[in-house]
């Protein structure tokens, strides 16, 4: 059986928070985490940003943030 904690589940989501977090500071962008977590404003801002890089890596890490958050 694959299932997760609600723990284990809110940990894969930090991780991949963080992970977005750091290919955004690369491409020159700030994010604040705890925002990004509590503001859906602000986190659809941050993935459309996202969105729009030329790397595949920054968009896919905003596509499974997405799904992750209830965004997409």
């Amino acid at each position: 059986m694959n299932a997760t904690t609600d723990s284990e589940s809110r940990a894969l989501a930090l991780a991949d928070i963080i992970d977005f977090k750091w290919l955004l500071t690369a491409e020159g962008l700030h994010v604040h985490v705890e925002r990004l977590q509590s503001d859906p404003d602000y986190a659809r801002h941050c993935l459309d940003k996202a969105d729009a890089s030329s790397r595949e890596a920054v968009r896919d890490a905003a596509a499974r943030l997405r799904r992750r958050l209830g965004l997409a």
